[in-house]
């Protein structure tokens, strides 16, 4: 039976629902570029504002409770301030945020982290995931003596120079304003899953010295990479001699306690860490191979890698990481998370499908993406992590070119509205997600999707 439609519109609603996040965006942009502090929080025609945040949900500054599908920009695994993680950085915090000079902490945090990365060898803490992909590069350039490096259209890394090409839609055009055309020249792009491709590319260009990957696929899995695809790339770049950079800020620790490297079986030179990393604070990590990271040590006659950083290994960062990570080292948290987001899309392809509407709900391990305009086959009401459909034969342009920017918003809108927080038409979910959670998310999707019909919004 269909929902009841409301009466106003979607936009109308949204401004009578948040009066007082829409006082705060007109103070926040006299002082932010468009009134933000990151790009994906700008939605028209304002965001929400949050207050406070415990488990699955969140409240706007106005007292609306929200489930979270944010997760803290895929920060949270155990949900927002759990309690062991709170008590480990209020413990900290008494005894000091900044020690100017080497603690214990790091230490333990560094080796919970080796522990939990197999083949890793040596590790670096960093400030963010930016400058972890950022070193990861300078030193394949010291390592190998070669200037370029590949990477995937659609793969994030980051938002340094050398990563930003093809980040981001159109892929055909490239250019990055702001970035010069000595430093773009030196980044190889190619469309990800395309295994012939990049052997000609590896065989024919000897100054590639390292392949940086996203190993979901870029943009929270938006073409979702698998299994057959990464054992091929770690054998091409062993037999072209590429350093092969796993980037796990995102799938780290999410996709399994090891990361993705671990649950393929799939050993990188070099994986890039972050999010999960530090517990929900700031911190990222580089960790691999003990050649190649040596190159920051302190070795007489040899070349050096520079390295400060006025917050590596922050105590407050390695006290969250190390309580976060011990209950993630148990299996049990990532293995929770993702049988709620498989829930999530089954139960959403299967209300998909009895209406006969063309949304599809893809996505491997804790990531649920949606997509509109699917008229191929219908996905599997049952699938599992890795087998699930991937909608348009993951084609990178219709699963991850432009978007209609009028139907996401709308769409933003609708989710808040029905108590749904979701970042766009991608999310991902926590340990502290339910199944009850399941049913309201599932119910507001739909309900959404009839807003935008109500409103005469088609994709």
């Amino acid at each position: 039976m269909a929902t009841a439609l409301p009466t106003a519109s979607i936009l109308e609603r949204y401004h009578e629902a948040f009066p007082k996040s829409y006082q705060r965006y007109q103070e926040a942009q006299t002082l932010f570029p468009s009134g933000v502090t990151h790009d994906m929080r700008y939605i028209e025609p304002f965001p929400v504002y949050i207050d406070r945040a415990k488990g699955s949900r969140k409240w706007t500054i106005e007292g609306h409770e929200l489930i979270d599908l944010w997760s803290g920009h895929g920060a949270l695994i155990l949900g927002h301030a759990p309690d062991g993680v709170v008590s480990a950085v209020q413990q900290q915090m008494a005894r000091g945020t900044h020690l100017g000079g080497c603690h214990e902490l790091e230490i333990a945090w560094g080796k919970q982290v080796l522990r939990m990365l197999p083949g890793a060898e040596r590790i670096r803490f960093t400030g963010t995931g930016t400058e972890a992909t950022l070193m990861a590069l300078r030193l394949c350039r010291l390592y190998t003596g070669r200037p370029k490096f590949l990477k995937f259209a659609g793969h994030f890394h980051g938002w340094h120079d050398f990563v930003a090409p093809a980040a981001d839609p159109p892929y055909e055009q490239p250019v990055v304003p702001g970035i010069v055309d000595e430093v773009a020249r030196n980044t190889v792009t190619i469309p990800p899953n395309d295994i012939e491709l990049l052997e000609r590319t590896l065989a024919s260009d000897p100054q590639i010295g390292a392949l940086i990957l996203e190993p979901t696929g870029g943009h929270w899995g938006a073409v979702p990479i698998r299994g057959e695809f990464l054992r091929a790339v770690r054998e091409l770049t062993r037999k072209y001699g590429q350093v092969l950079i796993f980037d796990e800020v995102i799938t780290g620790f999410r996709v399994s306690p090891g990361g993705a490297q671990t649950y393929y079986g799939i050993q990188p030179d070099l994986t890039t860490m972050a999010k999960i990393l530090a517990g929900g604070l700031p911190g990222g990590a580089l960790a691999g191979s003990a050649e190649i990271l040596d190159q920051i040590a302190f070795r007489p006659g040899k070349p050096k890698m520079r390295h400060p950083g006025t917050f590596n290994a922050n105590p407050l960062s390695a006290a969250a990481g190390i309580a976060t990570l011990r209950e993630v080292e148990t299996g049990t948290p990532t293995a929770h998370a993702n049988r709620i987001a498989s829930l999530i899309r089954n139960q959403l392809n299967e209300q998909f499908n009895d209406r006969g509407w063309n949304w599809t709900a893809y996505g491997d391990f804790s990531m649920v993406r949606l997509t509109t305009n699917d008229d191929g086959p219908r996905p599997s009401i049952t699938a599992g992590d890795c087998d699930g459909h991937i909608p348009f034969g993951g084609d990178l342009n219709r699963l991850d070119g432009p978007k209609n920017t009028k139907l996401i918003h709308a769409f933003r809108q609708a989710m808040v509205l029905r108590g749904v927080d979701l970042p766009g038409l991608a999310g991902m979910t926590t340990a502290a997600h339910t199944e009850s959670d399941v049913a309201t998310i599932v119910a507001a999707v739909v309900g959404a999707i009839e807003d935008l019909q109500a409103d005469g919004l088609t994709a």
